[in-house]
């Protein structure tokens, strides 16, 4: 900063000049810091509101790690609540990792959280199902998809990922048209990508009339009883490595 001296010398006037300018400097450099932790916070990831299921995730696998090249189950809370996942895949080395009430961003959110430190041989996955339900179109979840292949596919180039398709639970039958639409760009994408999967797991919950199948669900007509989980595990099982 230059200092300016009246012409009749007087230092007092021009030490009191110097002095302000050093408390504006200060003030400036204060303003500037708070703006930059103000705007970080800003721009910075918001905490996703699985934060809590992810860290519980992570809590868990510090206190015993999943083996690795397991086969990995990612997805919403049709996947969650495969309570017998591990037994109706015996022999083979399972990992749950479903998050109930997630979509398929919310997957690539955490995808390098839970999934590929741990080098899993195949990953399932079943999402589009709440994203379908929210409002998101066909479109969206086969965008989200492509990003998701593409975040684990930066970590794991070779391993399988394997689409569980749409189920048609009848409690969103009204979602049938979009479901159908989601499930198509899907397995076309999936047919296009090497070591890329489709399992479709819609047609056979339909009835003769092409209905769903009411007797494969629990009381809320949304999440799959033990009946339909029975049906999934016949199909996905040819599936595993």
């Amino acid at each position: 900063m230059n200092s300016y001296t009246r012409s009749d010398g007087n230092s007092t006037w021009r030490h009191g000049i110097l002095a302000s300018g050093r408390i504006f400097g200060l003030w400036l450099s204060f303003a500037l810091a708070v703006w930059r932790c103000t705007g970080a916070t800003q721009a910075s990831d918001v905490p996703s509101k699985f934060e809590a299921e992810i860290q519980a995730f992570e809590k868990q696998d510090r206190l015993k790690s999943p083996p690795k090249h397991a086969i990995f189950f990612l997805g919403s809370s049709s996947f969650r609540m495969w309570s017998g996942l591990s037994n109706d895949f015996a022999g083979v080395p399972v990992v749950n990792r479903g998050f109930g009430g997630s979509q398929m961003s919310d997957c690539v959110e955490v995808v390098d959280r839970i999934v590929t430190p741990y080098l899993p041989r195949q990953i399932f996955l079943y999402e589009g199902d709440n994203d379908l339900a929210s409002g998101k179109s066909p479109t969206q979840v086969l965008l989200d998809f492509q990003e998701l292949v593409k975040r684990t596919r930066a970590k794991l180039p070779k391993t399988p990922i394997i689409f569980v398709s749409i189920k048609p639970s009848p409690s969103r039958w009204q979602l049938a048209e979009k479901i159908r639409e989601a499930n198509a760009l899907i397995r076309g994408e999936t047919e296009k990508g090497d070591r890329l999967g489709y399992i479709d797991v819609f047609t056979p919950m339909l009835d003769s009339s092409g209905k769903p199948r009411a007797e494969l669900f629990r009381s809320d007509q949304l999440h799959l009883n033990a009946d339909g989980y029975a049906l999934w595990r016949s199909i996905i099982k040819p599936f595993l490595k």
